[in-house]
């Protein structure tokens, strides 16, 4: 049941390589929070209940509620209803999006390390360097915010690859860094696109001291 979670992981990225509306980054962002419960809640031999509160809270609550409805407002605050130019064409973001992810299974099939689960780091490699690629090819602040996201997503996986349980207290930094991130980039984002009427990072080299 967790590979079935990590390939619809795999798929959302995908996805986001695919998506013209700023408004499926939110939904898929959303899902993306609902698979890393999945991944996460199939994959736990025993859970207790404080670990599942924690599961719960960081991944539904958080990840696949409070940030999408929070990006969906600052959405709308600044009117942002297509995607924003992009340096590279959908065609070739896709085949690169699909080098990534190959790229990534084919690395972690290469270690052969008994305190890291391969599952996780390949999946959470693909994430992570997406994010890094999903910020490079978008000229908008808000998908920066997003490839942000992803990134940190990522790093989630990440942290349940190096460790055979849930490192809790990593997550909760993790959770804590990503909640005042999301937060202050929101402010930002809001005060860039109420100065200049635009959100473009081309737009932050008119900001002067």
């Amino acid at each position: 049941m967790t590979y079935l979670f990590i390939i619809l992981y795999a798929t959302t990225l995908i996805y986001f390589s695919l998506a013209e509306r700023v408004k499926k980054f939110d939904w898929l962002l959303a899902i993306q929070g609902v698979l890393l419960f999945g991944i996460v809640f199939f994959d736990m031999q025993k859970i207790d209940t404080l670990n599942f509160i924690f599961i719960l809270t960081e991944t539904i609550l958080v990840k696949a509620i409070t940030i999408p409805w929070f990006l969906n407002k600052i959405r709308k605050r600044n009117n942002l209803k297509r995607k924003h130019e992009v340096f590279i064409p959908v065609f070739y973001s896709v085949i690169i999006t699909i080098i990534i992810i190959v790229g990534s299974f084919l690395i972690s099939s290469h270690f052969h390390d008994s305190k890291l689960n391969t599952k996780y780091f390949s999946i959470s490699f693909a994430s992570i360097v997406f994010g890094i690629y999903f910020i490079i090819i978008h000229k908008n602040i808000f998908s920066h915010v997003v490839g942000y996201l992803i990134i940190e997503n990522g790093i989630f996986l990440l942290s349940l690859a190096v460790g055979s349980e849930m490192p809790m207290m990593v997550n909760l930094a993790i959770l804590l860094d990503v909640l005042m991130g999301v937060l202050v980039l929101g402010i930002f984002i809001n005060h860039v696109g109420d100065t200049f009427k635009s959100i473009e990072i081309t737009q932050l080299t008119d900001i002067k001291d």
